[in-house]
């Protein structure tokens, strides 16, 4: 059965639609919430909310995109609702504006560093600014999407996202010098 079919159905109300787009989906968006919640049994949660989320507001899918993009959206935005619910995230909404250019400059990862030490080095950057990291590097939003997922201004994803690469940058360095030294 398509995926238009199952989509289709889902908006009928049919339960068994529903049961094949999420044994379609689980397992990528437990993927997706991982990246923001680090706790399994929270990323779980907050997975199982956006099915309900999405199923209980399938009226509104229009197909203009993927039915796995536009629930990708659903799942990450319950994941920032997580992290603003348990105090995990720093207040990204009164970051104070700046102005700041963001660096657009070709930056090269050295041979040494691997995926894991890019993903540890975003996860142990302050929660504002991996969000960002993570919206904008692993799951392509642009920062008028960003400014949409977070209600921050567009000034404030663009800081954020400079001073995240910054400390990215700098974490990817020290660690560098840790293997050299």
């Amino acid at each position: 059965m398509f995926k238009t079919n199952l989509v289709e159905d889902c908006k009928k109300g049919k339960r068994k639609a529903q049961l094949k787009l999420y044994n379609q989906y689980c397992d990528a968006m437990l993927c997706v919430a991982m990246r923001y919640l680090k706790q399994k049994d929270m990323a779980e949660d907050a997975v199982q909310e956006a099915f309900i989320k999405a199923f209980k507001h399938i009226e509104s899918f229009d197909g203009k995109t993927t039915f796995g993009a536009w629930l990708k959206r659903i799942v990450i935005n319950q994941c920032i609702d997580y992290c603003r619910q348990l105090k995990y995230h720093d207040n990204i909404e009164n970051v104070a504006l700046e102005v700041a250019e963001e660096d657009n400059s070709f930056w090269k990862v050295e041979d040494h560093i691997s995926t894991e030490d890019i993903n540890n080095g975003i996860d142990n950057l302050p929660e504002k600014y991996s969000t960002i990291l993570k919206l904008y590097l692993m799951e392509g939003y642009d920062h008028e999407e960003i400014t949409e997922i977070l209600n921050i201004k567009a000034n404030n994803s663009r800081i954020q996202l400079h001073r995240g690469k910054k400390l990215l940058k700098e974490q990817l360095k020290s660690l560098r010098n840790e293997r050299f030294a």
